[in-house]
C-alpha cells in the first residue's frame, strides 16, 4: 500500500475491521441460547449459562495472545488465524447440541471459538491505532461498535432462526456464515509503515508519542498498567455479568408487569430487550468515545463508575418493562463505552508502537470479569447480583479518581 494513498485507503480498512467486530460480537447474545439449548437438552439454566463464563473468559486470555501475534506477525495472519477457530468453534456447538455432549460445546464452542474470538478481537484495535492516530477514540470506538451490535443483529434473528430450524442447526448456518465472511474481511488488513502519521498531524502533548512508547516490559513496570485492567475489569464485571442473563431478566419482568406466561413468547420479547439494549451497547461505544475527547479517558470512567453504580441499586425494584429497557440500555451503553475508551486510554498512557501487546494482555481483564461476572449472575439471585455489581463500581469510581499518567518511560527501563 502507497504511503500517499493510505489516508484514503485506511478507511476502507475501518470498514473490514467494523465487519470483523460485527461478527465476533454475536458472543454476546448467548443468553438468547440459554433457555432454548436447556429446553432441548434437558441441562439446568444455569449449567448452560457457564459456557459463556468460559467463552468469555478464553477470550480474555486469547486476546494477550493476539496482541503478541499481531506485534510480530501481522494483522492478516492474526486476524485469518481467528476467524478460522471462531468459525469451527460455532460450528463444533451445533455438533455438540446435535449429539447432546456439553464437554463439546464447553470445548468446541467454549475453548475453540473463544480463543478465534480473542485472537481476532485485538487485530481491529491495534491497527486501526496505528492508521488513525489523529482520530484515536473515534476510531476504536467505531470498530468495538460494531462488537456491541453483533448482539442486536443476532438477537433479532436468532429466535425465529431457532423456531423454525431448531438451536442445533442455527448454531451449524451461523457457524458457516461467520467463518465465510471473517475470512473476507480479514485478508484486508494491514498495518501502516513505521513513524507513519497522517499529513499535517502532530500528536497531542498529553499522550505518549511513538517514540517514547512503553513496551510491555516496561508497561508492566507500572502502576498505571494495572489500575487500568482494574477499571477495565470491574466495568466489565458488572455489565458482562448483566448481559449473561438480560434476557431471562427482562422475560421475568414482562411475566410480572403484562402476565404472559407462554414461554416461546417470553423468549422474543425477552430477545427483543436484548437486541435493543445492544444497540446502545454499540451506540454508547461512539458516544463515550466522543466524550472522552470533551473531557478526558480519566473523567468518562469516572462519569461511567459512578452513574451505573446508582442504577444497579435502582434496578431490582423496578417493575415497569420500559423503565427496565431504558435502563438495561445505558448499562450496556457504559459497557460498550469502557471498552471503546480502553484502547485510547491505553494508547495515551503506554503509546501506540507495542499497543498490541500492552493492550493485548490488558484484555485479560475482559476474560476475567466474564468469569466473575457470570459467576455473581448465576450463583446469586437478582438483588445479590445486582448490588455487588454496584460495589465493583464504586471501586473502579476510587482506582479512577486517583489514576495519573506515567510520566517518563525511561525509569522503568
Amino acid at each position: 500500500m502507497a504511503n500517499e494513498n493510505l489516508e484514503s485507503k485506511r478507511w476502507l480498512l475501518a470498514g473490514a475491521g467494523v465487519v470483523i467486530m460485527l461478527i465476533l460480537g454475536t458472543v454476546y447474545a448467548w443468553s438468547v441460547f440459554v433457555k432454548p439449548i436447556a429446553a432441548a437438552q434437558g441441562w439446568e439454566v444455569k449449567v448452560v449459562a457457564r459456557v459463556f463464563m468460559l467463552i468469555i473468559g478464553t477470550i480474555g486470555i486469547s486476546a494477550a495472545f493476539g496482541g503478541i501475534l499481531v506485534d510480530k506477525k501481522g494483522p492478516k495472519f492474526v486476524a485469518i488465524l481467528g476467524a478460522i477457530l471462531y468459525g469451527i468453534g460455532v460450528l463444533l456447538g451445533g455438533v455438540a447440541l446435535h449429539t447432546g455432549s456439553f464437554m463439546l460445546l464447553l470445548f468446541g464452542y467454549g475453548v475453540i471459538g473463544g480463543m478465534g474470538n480473542g485472537f481476532a478481537y485485538v487485530v481491529p484495535i491495534a491497527t486501526l491505532i496505528r492508521l488513525f492516530p489523529d482520530k484515536r477514540a473515534m476510531i476504536t470506538g467505531l470498530a468495538v461498535m460494531g462488537f456491541g451490535f453483533g448482539a442486536f443483529f443476532i438477537g433479532k434473528i436468532i429466535p425465529g432462526l431457532i423456531n423454525n430450524v431448531g438451536v442445533a442447526n442455527s448454531f451449524l448456518i451461523l457457524g458457516t456464515v461467520y467463518l465465510i465472511f471473517n475470512l473476507l474481511a480479514s485478508m484486508t488488513l494491514k498495518n501502516p509503515p513505521a513513524g507513519w502519521l497522517p499529513k499535517g498531524f502532530k500528536p497531542a502533548a498529553t499522550t505518549v508519542s511513538a517514540a517514547d512508547s512503553f513496551s510491555w516490559a516496561e508497561a508492566k513496570k507500572t502502576r498505571q498498567w494495572y489500575m487500568l485492567w482494574c477499571m477495565l475489569f470491574l466495568n466489565v464485571t458488572a455489565g458482562m455479568g448483566l448481559l449473561s442473563k438480560l434476557s431471562p431478566m427482562a422475560q421475568e419482568v414482562i411475566k410480572l408487569a403484562q402476565g404472559i406466561d407462554d414461554p416461546a413468547k417470553l423468549a422474543v420479547l425477552g430477545g427483543g430487550v436484548l437486541a435493543m439494549a445492544s444497540i446502545f451497547n454499540g451506540l454508547g461505544r461512539l458516544f463515550w468515545a466522543a466524550v472522552s475527547d470533551k473531557i478526558g479517558r480519566k473523567g468518562t470512567y469516572m462519569t461511567m463508575f459512578m452513574s451505573q453504580a446508582i442504577l444497579y441499586v435502582l434496578l431490582p425494584q423496578v417493575t415497569s418493562v420500559l423503565i427496565f429497557t431504558i435502563i438495561a440500555c445505558y448499562l450496556l451503553a457504559c459497557l460498550g463505552g469502557g471498552f471503546a475508551v480502553m484502547p485510547a486510554f491505553t494508547a495515551d498512557s503506554f503509546g501506540p508502537t507495542y499497543i498490541g501487546k500492552v493492550y493485548g494482555f490488558l484484555l485479560t481483564a475482559w476474560g476475567a470479569a466474564g468469569v466473575v461476572g457470570g459467576f455473581v449472575f448465576a450463583e446469586f439471585n437478582k438483588q445479590q447480583s445486582l448490588y455487588t455489581a454496584a460495589g465493583c463500581l464504586i471501586l473502579g469510581f476510587i482506582i479512577a479518581l486517583m489514576y495519573s499518567r506515567p510520566k517518563n518511560v525511561s525509569e522503568y527501563k
